[in-house]
């Protein structure tokens, strides 16, 4: 039996980071085997309303449970690089094999804060790419100088360093990305979408060079419709849209215009278990190996003791 973990998704746009802590907590009691948070710098919607900074977060988090934690970064524009290196080289170093990164090219909702031009997709790439290169010679110990299309490194060593370093997802969207990330990151990271679009997603993964790596997916359900309409509506659009919005009330605008069959690719939405049970068998059966769940309405406790009792048993149970 492949060995299937389901996590907890901490949703920092959602709830304060004291909220989360608590939450992330009942999440390991009643079941979840791992967690991961957003890294966001503004909300995807007025209505979420939170903002926390992720790695203030994730150290009291990884402190006060004993699960694995990530996060999904943009290195590059809002964070250096060779920060980004620092800051998960030390908690990795307080809390081994606990940490992972997954890193992407970001999007202008949290990126056009630094003032900086926002770059087009295919410089975003290049720019994750030089990223990644710098953290990883940093973390094997090497004293970095850097002078590259994107930003400069000047002697930049890292004293206190992980006997491990984190592993390295590539965090895509479209199979573009992903057969992108396929070819320099020790596994991949993707949303749900239609069953389609993530086979695609998986296929593009592998083709890239992705074969045989870990994939990880990020699931957003809802028991009914109004509070994933509430909360999640405008995330329902293309990647290649929301990822040069540049404040929350633009996505509340798009969301308008969102109707309730819209969310079915970008929610799954249903009030029976065993519905949430299957879809996730399809995501193993797809070769994803962790599964990450995001209860994306307000009552958390709620989904949390709901999909613990009823469906990660069957889940873990029926994994192939």
């Amino acid at each position: 039996m492949k060995n299937v973990l389901i996590g907890y998704h901490a949703s920092h746009e959602q709830f304060s980071p004291r909220e989360l802590l608590r939450l992330v907590g009942l999440a390991e009691q009643a079941g979840f085997g791992a967690a991961m948070c957003s890294d966001h710098f503004n909300p995807w919607s007025e209505r979420q309303g939170e903002s926390g900074f992720a790695w203030s977060w994730l150290g009291a988090a990884l402190a006060s449970t004993n699960l694995s934690f990530g996060m999904v970064n943009a290195p590059g524009q809002r964070y250096h690089p060779a920060l980004v290196a620092q800051a998960a080289a030390t908690l990795a170093q307080m809390f081994p094999s606990r940490l992972w990164c997954a890193f992407g090219s970001g999007q202008f909702l949290n990126e056009h804060v630094t003032g900086a031009r926002w770059p087009t997709k295919s410089e975003r790439n290049r720019r994750l790419r030089e990223a990644v290169e710098v953290m990883r010679a940093l973390w094997r110990g090497e004293t970095v100088t850097h002078r590259g299309e994107f930003f400069t490194v000047e002697e930049a060593y890292l004293y206190t360093r992980p006997e491990e370093p984190p592993r390295v997802y590539g965090a895509a969207l479209s199979e573009e990305t992903a057969r992108f990330v396929g070819g320099w990151a020790d596994g991949l990271i993707t949303v749900n979408t239609s069953a389609e679009k993530l086979r695609g997603i998986v296929d593009a993964f592998r083709a890239g060079g992705g074969e045989g790596k870990p994939m990880s997916v990020q699931v957003h359900v809802a028991s009914n419709l109004e509070e994933a309409l509430d909360q999640w509506s405008a995330n329902v659009f293309e990647s290649r849209v929301l990822s040069d919005l540049k404040r929350p009330d633009q996505f509340d605008a798009l969301a308008r215009f969102v109707r309730p069959d819209d969310l079915s690719q970008a929610v799954r939405i249903s009030a029976d278990a065993e519905q949430h049970a299957a879809w996730l068998q399809e995501d193993l059966e797809l070769g994803f190996d962790r599964i990450y769940l995001h209860g994306v309405g307000r009552d958390q406790e709620r989904f949390i003791e709901t999909f613990a009792a009823h469906v990660l048993p069957q889940v873990t149970a029926n994994a192939p």
